[in-house]
C-alpha cells in the first residue's frame, strides 16, 4: 500500500514539473495511477489523476504570470483565452462523459501518429516558435481554431495523455506564439479541461481521494520547479524539451497501442 503510494506521489511530481514545461505529464502520472491500482475502475483512476492535475495546471499559471525572483512572468493573453475556455471545458466535460461509457483504447492508435506528425512539422519548420509574433485572426479562424482546441478538449477528457502538446502547438502554429508564451497559455486551457473532466467524473464515481490530495500537492510541486525553468531559460529551452518530451510521448503511445496486448 504505501509503495504503490509512494509511487504515484512521485510521478506526481515529475508529471507536474514535465507538464507545467511542454506538456505530456498525464503520460507519467496516469500510467503510475494504472499500475499502482489495477482493480480500480480506470474512470475512477482518470478522476483521481485530474483532480492532482488540476492543482499543478493552476499553480503553474499563477507562477508564470507572477515570474520568479531570477526571472520576469509571462503576459497571458487573456482576452483571446476567455472565449476558447467555455469551448474547452464542454469538450473535456463531454470526453470524460464517453470515457465512462467507451473504452479509451479506441484513441490508443491515432495518438502516436498524431504526435509524430507534430513533431515532423516542428522539426521541418525550425524558427517555429522561436519568436512571439502574436497573429491578427479572422472571425473564421477564431471559430475554426476553437473547433481544433475543442477538439483537443474532448481528447483531454477522454483520454488525455500529450494533450497539453497538443494545445501548445496549436497555439504557436495558429496564433503565433512562441514556445514560452504557447506553453502559459497551454496550462490555462489545460485548467478549464481538467476541471470539465472532474465536473463529470467527480460528481458521478468516488476518486481516491486521499491517494488524489498527496498527488495534488506533489503535483504542484513539480509545477513550481517546472515554471521556474522555463521562466529562465526560456523558448529555445521550452522547444528542446518540447521536442525530446514529444519523442518520448511517441515512443511511449506507439508501444502501448502497437505491441502491448
Amino acid at each position: 500500500m504505501f509503495a504503490d503510494l509512494l509511487l504515484v506521489v512521485l510521478a506526481a511530481f515529475g508529471a507536474g514539473l514535465v507538464d507545467a514545461m511542454v506538456g505530456g505529464g498525464g503520460l507519467i502520472q496516469l500510467p503510475a495511477l494504472l499500475t499502482a491500482y489495477p482493480s480500480t475502475p480506470p474512470a475512477v483512476l482518470l478522476g483521481t489523476n485530474k483532480f492532482a492535475s488540476i492543482f499543478g495546471t493552476g499553480s503553474a499559471v499563477l507562477r508564470f504570470v507572477r515570474g520568479t525572483r531570477g526571472a520576469r512572468g509571462v503576459r497571458i493573453p487573456w482576452k483571446m483565452l476567455l472565449p476558447l475556455l467555455p469551448v474547452v471545458f464542454l469538450g473535456a466535460l463531454g470526453g470524460a462523459g464517453v470515457a465512462t461509457l467507451v473504452p479509451p483504447d479506441v484513441f490508443r492508435p491515432l495518438v502516436p501518429v498524431m504526435l509524430a506528425l507534430v513533431l515532423i512539422y516542428m522539426l521541418w519548420h525550425k524558427d517555429l516558435g522561436t519568436r512571439h509574433t502574436p497573429l491578427a485572426v479572422t472571425r473564421r479562424q477564431t471559430v475554426a481554431a476553437a473547433a481544433l482546441l475543442g477538439g483537443v478538449g474532448f481528447y483531454d477528457g477522454f483520454f488525455g495523455p500529450g494533450a497539453g502538446s497538443f494545445f501548445m502547438f496549436l497555439l504557436i502554429r495558429l496564433y503565433g506564439f512562441d514556445f514560452l508564451h504557447s506553453v502559459a497559455s497551454a496550462r490555462v486551457l489545460n485548467v478549464a479541461t481538467n476541471a470539465g473532466a472532474l465536473v463529470w467524473f467527480g460528481s458521478r464515481l468516488e476518486l481516491l481521494w486521499l491517494v488524489a490530495i498527496l498527488m495534488a500537492i506533489a503535483n504542484v510541486s513539480g509545477a513550481v520547479v517546472g515554471t521556474g525553468l522555463a521562466l529562465k531559460h526560456g523558448s529555445g529551452f521550452v522547444r528542446r524539451i518540447f521536442v525530446g518530451v514529444v519523442v518520448a510521448l511517441i515512443a511511449r503511445t506507439a508501444w502501448q497501442a502497437y505491441f502491448t496486448a
